[in-house]
């Protein structure tokens, strides 16, 4: 479920709020091998399923950076935010990937609108998100994530 809201005003009161939960996606060896091609980032681990199968993981697994990049096609399923000119990704200030994200597995995202903050000609959010693994005992990564409106 989406929250919608028009302007940086209303951005500012969703401050402290739970933005929810997205819907699961797939994490497909397809993804992973085009994730693979566009980084240069070929580890067997992620791209080659049979030796991979038989590694400490017992499949292959998404780069991690794989897994944090879709961060943001989850987050826009929480939050849309109207009225404003330029949505920028502004950094992060903490990543951690406590679990692999196995080929064939389903991830969402959970997250929290902590803080937002003026900056000059618009606002800075902060987003403490976790990324879940359908099943799993612990999410595929946490993080503190920063972007900016502009009016």
């Amino acid at each position: 479920m989406s929250i919608t809201v028009n302007g940086l005003d209303e951005l500012k009161k969703l401050a402290g709020s739970d933005l929810g939960t997205s819907e699961w996606i797939e994490v497909t060896q397809e993804r992973i091998d085009t994730f693979a091609d566009a980084t240069g980032d070929h580890q067997w681990i992620h791209v080659d399923p049979e030796r991979a199968a038989a590694g400490p993981f017992g499949a292959p697994i998404a780069h991690g950076y794989l897994t944090l990049s879709l961060f943001i096609p989850l987050f826009t399923e929480l939050l849309e935010v109207q009225g404003v000119t330029t949505k920028v990704n502004y950094g992060l200030n903490k990543v951690r990937f406590p679990s692999p994200v196995k080929v064939g597995s389903r991830i969402r995202l959970v997250a929290v609108l902590t803080e937002v903050a003026d900056v000059p000609g618009g606002v800075q959010i902060t987003v403490d998100g976790a990324i879940e693994i359908e099943g799993g005992a612990k999410p595929a990564a946490v993080l503190q994530s920063l972007s900016r409106f502009y009016a």
